[in-house]
């Protein structure tokens, strides 16, 4: 009865707010028909068209609210059905799973039951989801912050197809660079564009942070196993330099000949702090490894002829590129439609992985990616889009059943850095405080994600997932081992062996083991407790046929749309990232005071600085023992 009088109320006050919005609407109407008004007249038009948005804005949440109330309720009602029991149901476990392209998505085992999913589509319609979805593809300034585009999508085309933005086709300029990719890595690959000495450029260095580097090292660790991939990439070596800490630079030139050694830097304005420091000791370590060759290195026109062999980038700064010694031949750019965790499908992705793998590999890749685009673009029933599902699901484990973290949970020791970047991917995305319009929300964004490759994940963070807090878990598994092992006398596969774990952790995470189950086994009672699992963990399950170039763009293209499917529904920009940038502001400060302050450690000016007497201590510490 309380209930129903607190919705009754909320009834009531909505009502009210309708009727007030339409009798300005009214005014304003009436009003519109006066060529003149008064400075009274005038200023109470002001007052009321500023009332009208804020109005307009309150009866947008009002309605968002509505259905997130709805399904509050919803799962109040059904919270205390245990999953151990809702999978008991063949029917309801049937409807709760689609399959696309040989990929399978099964979300029987969440909290979900028949009457839940009109309300996560009335929620997607509240949402206008769909229509946010066609902006974007459209090319609509969805990032509104910094009012761009967010094409991501477009990179991954194929050729012929036109996409218009601002007059321009946009698809044209992205084959452009696609061919150049292909030409260029083909000619290095082959030899034909060799070192400085003529020797085949046969290991390649990125360098770049962030999303400069974290997707491109998802798809090589993805695909450096695949049969196909370890052949083309054949006597080939790929390596990573993204932290700016001297070791990471030590390992990614250890055992490398200058000589046969290429760098990608990868930096849209080629000012970024760490990668230029890191590209600076890169082009330092190339002229002194000449120089220990014999070659005369003494001049910038000798140095630059070294960068220029064993250098290329991946920028929009042409000027800068020039004057670091790269020619203009050997710059790829990209766009301000890319965002730098959805860039591993332009140049700063495309490039590096066509030079170890080659370019109709990379292809492959882009094709899986555009196979998920049309499919979450263009299926329409929600019940069967793989992302759309994925991100209400995101959204009702997240913002219902309040569950601040996910586990990305991988059986396959390839994806062993995909949580990684989707961590960036998600968390850089959707952890946000305020809406579009920049009003503080009055809910969390941006669950925490985690994750690691089964079996290894179950020896490290699993006691805490059946036996600790409620984190919904994200299952991601492949019919065919990229490397299988059959041995005899062993009853199973080593693959099988995997997958055995695979299908077994979401049962036992759902449905865990009772007391009487343990009394049955003769547990003893001192005991019980510490060995019950509660059960009605919700997870889902991702089973796809294999790992290769394809697949691996599909399982990319999935998680970057639940990614922008949760934004949507939070009402946020998921495509800006104004909170990475205080501290690196505030990193300037510290490094003018190191700057200044080397040669003078045992008495360090702090005057100026304007730091709290903690981190004045702390550096005061670490200038007196990093002499």
């Amino acid at each position: 009865r309380g209930m129903k009088m607190q919705r009754d109320e909320k009834c009531i006050r909505r009502c009210r707010w309708e009727r007030r919005l339409r009798s300005i609407s009214f005014f304003f109407s009436s009003r519109r028909r006066h060529t003149r008004c008064s400075g009274v007249s005038w200023a109470r038009r002001c007052v009321q068209e500023t009332e009208i948005k804020h109005l307009s804005r309150i009866m947008a949440e009002q309605k968002l609210q509505r259905i997130d109330n709805y399904l509050q309720e919803h799962y109040q009602q059904i919270q205390s059905h245990h999953l151990r029991d809702l999978l008991q149901d063949e029917s309801r476990n049937a409807r709760l799973r689609t399959q696309h392209n040989n990929i399978l998505f099964d979300y029987s085992h969440t909290k979900v039951t028949a009457d839940t999913l009109p309300l996560l589509e009335r929620l997607a319609q509240d949402a206008h989801l769909f229509e946010r979805i066609e902006e974007m593809f459209a090319g609509k300034k969805i990032n509104t912050t910094e009012d761009r585009s967010v094409l991501h999508v477009a990179l991954r085309l194929p050729a012929g197809q036109k996409l218009e933005v601002d007059g321009q086709d946009v698809n044209k300029e992205v084959q452009e660079i696609l061919q150049r990719i292909n030409s260029f890595s083909s000619t290095i690959r082959q030899g034909i564009a060799p070192g400085l000495t003529g020797k085949s450029l046969l290991n390649v260095v990125v360098i770049g942070i962030g999303g400069s580097y974290l997707g491109i090292e998802f798809v090589y660790e993805a695909l450096r196993s695949h049969p196909d991939c370890l052949k083309s990439a054949q006597g080939r070596r790929l390596r990573f330099l993204a932290n700016v800490d001297p070791i990471d630079f030590s390992r990614a030139v250890d055992g490398l000949s200058a000589e046969e050694t290429l760098f990608v830097i990868n930096s849209k304005t080629f000012t970024t702090a760490e990668t230029m420091l890191n590209a600076k000791s890169c082009r330092n370590w190339l002229i002194e490894q000449y120089g220990k060759l014999g070659h005369d290195i003494s001049t910038k026109e000798a140095q630059n002829k070294v960068v220029n062999a064993h250098m290329c980038a991946v920028s929009t700064n042409l000027k800068g590129t020039s004057d670091f010694g790269i020619s203009e031949d050997r710059v790829f750019g990209f766009w301000e439609w890319v965002g730098g965790r959805f860039s591993v499908c332009s140049a700063v992705g495309i490039l590096p992985l066509s030079l170890h793998f080659g370019y109709d590999i990379m292809r492959q890749f882009l094709d899986g990616a555009h196979d998920i685009d049309n499919h979450f673009r263009n299926e329409k029933n929600i019940q069967k889009n793989i992302p759309i599902l994925l991100g209400l699901l995101g959204y009702y484990n997240n913002t219902v059943q309040n569950c601040s973290s996910r586990a990305i949970l991988p059986y396959c020791q390839a994806l062993c850095k995909f949580a990684p970047h989707i961590q960036q991917l998600d968390m850089e995305s959707n952890g946000k405080r305020v809406s579009l319009d920049g009003h503080e929300l009055e809910y969390l964004t941006g669950p925490v994600n985690f994750g690691e490759p089964g079996t290894n994940g179950q020896h490290s963070f699993y006691q805490l997932l059946h036996q600790g807090r409620t984190i919904p878990c994200e299952f991601i598994g492949f019919c065919k081992s990229q490397n299988p092992i059959f041995l005899s006398g062993e009853p199973v596969s080593n693959h099988d062996e995997l997958m055995s774990n695979f299908f077994s952790q979401p049962d036992a995470l759902a449905c865990g083991k009772v007391v009487e189950e343990l009394r049955a086994e003769g547990v003893p009672n001192e005991l019980i407790n510490h060995k019950t699992f509660p059960g009605d963990r919700p997870s889902v399950s991702l089973l796809f046929p294999e790992l290769n170039a394809f697949t691996s763009g599909q399982l990319l293209a999935i998680y970057e749309h639940r990614t922008t499917v949760e934004g949507f529904i939070w009402r946020i920009n998921s495509f800006d990232q104004f909170g990475v940038e205080l501290g690196k502001v505030l990193a300037k400060n510290v490094r003018t005071f190191f700057t200044k302050n080397r040669g003078h450690e045992e008495n360090p000016q702090l005057e100026g600085y304007k730091f709290n007497s903690s981190t004045a201590y702390q550096l005061q510490q670490y200038l007196a023992h990093s002499k």
